[in-house]
């Protein structure tokens, strides 16, 4: 028995050695529900395909409600925290994020099967998984073990989250300050491949562009024709939807890359990735390449998942993912 427990204890130290050099802590591990929770991915799995089902656009939203987690001090829970200061109330999310009710459902059951064991950061981070994996795309496995955070910030969403009208160059600036790299930006970005962007986000490309008075020249003739009649110029439009991905906006595939190569990106920061010659070619090898994409967004996904994240005594199992304990 003593020899088995050494051979197991020396392999978590050898795992902790490979991944020194990566965002994630050694405190994470790739089987930390195993026997406390063993049925979690089943959980999860099936609260967002209820979810899915009941409306397409959730993948999208659960997959943006981890980014914005993540990107906000760190993979910590502190979206999904309630209050007037919350990161809910921030630019990037008032009227924009969804999901909670969904986090909130599959942490309901969870709690009845495995109580106060697991975090709803590891739920998250498991639900925007499962949100790519149920549309189509890849599967990749989570080292999991995070901890809730026990604070929230709309100052600090506001600094911190990335914005559809930033340059390139300062959302890559965003993303290296996290650990992270322009190919995890073009990667990431691909995400846009699921879901639908409020007109408000993109409109001054289609009547104002850089105040010209005139709209983007980069932007595809007939796309530009579309979104003038789904957002007309008044701002009773400004919450109406439009697809970031005109093809397929609720199948995870490498359609949004060609779309950039067509100059029928829908959003600025989206189409912007053409600007830069070392991201344009990513942009065309992931247009033609849909296993290497697939490939790519798991791991920058995984890198992502190790932002910040709280382990061992730091932070926190809620209870309700919506309030400290």
């Amino acid at each position: 028995m003593e020899h088995k427990n050494y051979n197991k204890l020396l392999s978590i130290y050898l795992l902790c050695f490979l991944i020194l050099s990566s965002s994630i802590s050694c405190q994470l591990n790739y089987r930390f529900y195993d026997y406390s929770c063993p049925n979690l991915t089943k959980i999860v799995r099936y609260g967002v395909w209820s979810a899915i089902s009941n409306d397409t656009r959730m993948a999208a939203s659960l997959l943006r409600l981890h980014f914005h987690d993540c990107f906000v001090d760190g993979c910590e829970g502190s979206v999904l925290l309630d209050g007037d200061n919350s990161e809910k109330n921030s630019l990037g999310n008032r009227n924009s994020a969804r999901g909670f009710e969904v986090i909130d459902n599959i942490k309901a059951t969870i709690e009845k099967l495995c109580p106060a064991v697991v975090s709803c950061t590891d739920i998250l981070t498991l639900a925007a998984r499962e949100a790519v994996y149920l549309t189509g795309g890849s599967y990749w496995n989570i080292p999991l073990g995070r901890r809730d955070g026990l604070t929230t910030s709309q100052s600090a969403a506001d600094e911190q989250l990335p914005s559809p009208f930033e340059s390139l160059q300062n959302i890559t600036a965003k993303f290296t300050s996290k650990g992270l790299d322009l190919k995890d930006v073009v990667v990431l970005s691909g995400g846009h491949t699921l879901g639908f962007a409020q007109c408000f986000t993109f409109k001054p490309r289609l009547f104002d562009f850089a105040g010209s008075g005139n709209p983007d020249p980069a932007l595809d003739t007939s796309l530009l024709q579309n979104l003038q009649s789904v957002c007309p110029n008044q701002a009773a439009s400004d919450t109406n939807l439009a697809p970031l991905d005109s093809v397929t906006s609720s199948k995870f595939d490498n359609s949004y890359f060609k779309l950039l190569l067509n100059n029928s990106g829908l959003l600025q920061s989206d189409q912007a990735l053409m600007t830069d010659n070392t991201a344009a070619s990513m942009v065309t090898n992931y247009s033609k390449y849909p296993y290497l994409f697939s490939k790519d967004f798991g791991t920058s996904m995984v890198k992502m998942g190790g932002i910040g994240v709280l382990t061992g005594q730091n932070g926190q199992i809620r209870k309700n993912c919506r309030v400290v304990n």
